[in-house]
């Protein structure tokens, strides 16, 4: 190595010096801002964060970062199973329908599909398996799914399988009804909810949301009961959650699927009544297309509609699903985790919009 001292070094020198110490200075900048950039995308700055009103430490052990899950996976449904895990499902980004598991719904890990290619439902021959619901009847795990080509509004339909446990194989028992059969148009997202020792099935996109009973076993509409509509033409993603005497139907407007365009919005109405009328604050019908604001559209997140079911963990902190198209990486709909506060009988998140980071919930 040769040494030199500062009267040899040469202007010419110093030029190169300096020019091999900017492009370094380059390089390491270039790396920071790749290793903020995946940051941010994973968990959004402080500036856009919103802590739960009753706080909680502000360490990464104790909190977590939307999305949960940063691929695509619309439409979730979510139960807890007998091992004590909770199971998740989704529309068929991932072919066959994904299912994933997790003990603390924040950290997920992909346990294979409902389906494979030889046992997947077929009464929609080119047809996709859209927003699954899953249940647990008896002693097995009944998954209501939609089956439709995309702009299939009357050859579309509710489909339903079952397993002996939540990570399945589920066994496909067919079709239940399509929409040009009980001349319904556009006859997907089916959620299944028990009510007073009794079954139903609620569906419905953009035409109406509409709801019958089932058979004892869940499988089949029960013959000649009414199909009753609920809700107006603004809403597809039915789910019905009830509480304290009420009935909360909760609801996406909006479009759900072109990206950063996308205006998926989740609402909320409420009812004294299984089958309504649902109203919004004012008392306005949902069925004309009145309702609440739950989560709507900020910065980070756009799109954010379809939600799960409700989920409480151990210290009674209710908590929901849904999907979100992110601005920072809009390439599908990313799985979305908030939790649900109630005030004066209606409930409401944080800011109206998705958090970047919050408190875990607690199991």
């Amino acid at each position: 190595m040769v040494k030199l001292n500062r009267a040899e070094i040469s202007a010419g020198s110093i030029s190169i010096f300096f020019l091999i110490f900017a492009k370094l200075l380059n390089q390491s900048y270039m790396m920071l801002r790749s290793l903020f950039l995946l940051m941010a995308v994973g968990c959004s700055a402080a500036l856009f964060s919103q802590s739960a009103p009753d706080g909680g430490a502000d360490t990464d052990k104790k909190q977590y970062c939307n999305p949960v899950i940063n691929y695509s996976l619309p439409d979730p449904t979510v139960i807890k199973g007998e091992d004590g895990y909770f199971y998740l499902y989704a529309t068929e980004d991932i072919k066959n329908v994904p299912i994933h598991r997790s003990k603390n719904l924040v950290d997920w890990d992909f346990v294979g599909t409902a389906f494979t290619k030889t046992t997947r439902p077929t009464f929609e021959p080119k047809g996709g398996i859209w927003a699954p619901d899953i249940n647990k009847i008896g002693n097995r795990y009944v998954l209501y799914y939609s089956m439709s080509v995309w702009g299939g509004e009357w050859t579309c339909g509710v489909g339903v399988a079952v397993a002996n446990q939540p990570e399945g194989p589920f066994i496909d028992h067919g079709k239940m009804f399509r929409s040009n059969e009980i001349k319904i148009q556009n006859c997907i997202d089916p959620f299944y909810i028990e009510d007073n020792g009794k079954k139903y099935l609620f569906w419905g996109s953009f035409h109406g949301i509409y709801g019958t009973e089932l058979t004892e076993d869940g499988l089949a509409l029960k013959e000649d009961a009414p199909i009753l509509q609920i809700a107006g033409n603004a809403y597809e993603g039915t789910y019905i959650h009830k509480r304290d005497g009420y009935y909360y139907l909760f609801a996406s407007i909006g479009s759900c699927c072109e990206g950063l365009k996308s205006t998926y919005t989740t609402v909320v109405g409420r009812s004294e009544s299984l089958f309504g009328p649902y109203v919004d604050k004012s008392g306005r019908p949902m069925l004309e297309n009145n309702h609440e604001i739950l989560i709507g559209k900020n910065d980070a997140f756009v799109g954010n509609g379809h939600n799960s079911e409700i989920v409480s963990d151990k210290k009674g902190a209710d908590w929901i699903f849904y999907h979100a198209v992110s601005t920072a990486n809009p390439s599908g709909r990313v799985l979305m985790l908030d939790r649900i506060y109630w005030q004066d009988g209606w409930p409401y998140v944080q800011g109206a919009t998705p958090s970047l980071k919050a408190d875990k919930p607690e199991f």
